[in-house]
């Protein structure tokens, strides 16, 4: 590994503080990682990772070199990405960050037609429920509700505005009369979603200025909303969602909606992506087939 190639793999290692997950954005193995790094040290002649068995810090030295080595390495790459501009079709890496539920049951259908039209472009989807620095990790766009958009990004909506319902199967009030108001839900069986930043989600309504965040109890508690879905279509509990994840499900009657008068609309999802930077053709690819297929909706 050249020096150019061992700073850019220094830099993706910093970025992760982890050496497995640099590995896989290389598409190398942890040890081949490990041992570069090692080498771009022996070179350099100082240590720039303190590295245990569970951890992975920057060192004095590191954090000097990554304060001077990632900005000059993301204009080498903005210079490359100019030449996007020159090409017949996109190709490369577009690398997204989003939330699962919004990677599943917003960005797919533009996704699976992004990929049928650019063929040459390797789409990266990184699903997080917690809102990154897309910039300093590494990805050329986010997804996100509006509100949460950085105020020096370009935002273009990818949905309409969102709505949240809580509901169950028939099954589930075949058992249990349906909650009237949201002080019910306290005593129903409800299905908990656990984020990846340890805490579990509380549910939120509003009605009239009215601001509620219940902490619902249940016998199951679930890291991911397809588990949520799933349960509370097998009719173990009442599930809260976003209304476009189980809009199919309430039609067909497989669940039913409750407190429906407490949920307003909220802001739309957003993709977004730094407005100094150069766009990648990839990326404004991506924009107009959003652009064209919400225009058909």
């Amino acid at each position: 590994m050249n020096q150019l190639a061992g700073l850019r793999a220094f830099v993706l290692v910093a970025r992760h503080r982890n050496f497995r997950a640099a590995a896989a954005e290389l598409l190398m193995s942890p040890s081949a990682l490990s041992h570069a790094i090692t080498g771009l040290e022996a070179e350099l002649g100082v240590r720039l990772f303190h590295r245990t068995t569970r951890s992975v810090a920057l060192s004095e030295a590191g954090e000097h070199l990554l304060s001077r080595v990632a900005p000059a390495l993301q204009q080498l790459t903005e210079a490359v990405e100019t030449l996007d501009d020159f090409r017949a079709t996109p190709r490369g890496t577009l690398r997204i960050n989003t939330s699962q539920v919004a990677a599943r049951w917003v960005l797919m259908p533009f996704v699976r037609e992004y990929v049928r039209r650019f063929p040459d472009v390797q789409v990266e989807l990184v699903t997080d429920d917690r809102l990154v620095d897309i910039v300093a990790e590494g990805f050329d766009a986010g997804v996100r509700t509006t509100d949460l958009v950085p105020r020096d990004m370009v935002a273009v909506e990818c949905s309409p505005r969102i709505r949240y319902a809580i509901a169950g199967a028939p099954s589930y009030f075949a058992r249990h009369d349906k909650p009237k108001q949201p002080d019910d839900l306290l005593r129903h069986e409800c299905i908990r979603f656990r984020m990846t930043n340890g805490q579990v989600y509380r549910w939120d309504l509003e009605r009239r200025g009215k601001v509620l965040s219940l902490d619902v109890k249940g016998p199951l508690t679930v890291s991911s909303d397809q588990l949520v879905h799933q349960a509370a279509l097998d009719g173990m509990g009442l599930g809260y969602f976003s209304e476009f994840m189980v809009a199919e499900d309430l039609a067909a009657g497989r669940l039913l909606r409750v407190l429906e008068g407490w949920f307003p609309e909220y802001d739309a999802l957003s993709v977004y992506y730094p407005g100094h930077r150069h766009v990648p053709a990839s990326l404004r690819a991506f924009i107009d087939v959003i652009k064209e297929q919400r225009g058909r909706r």
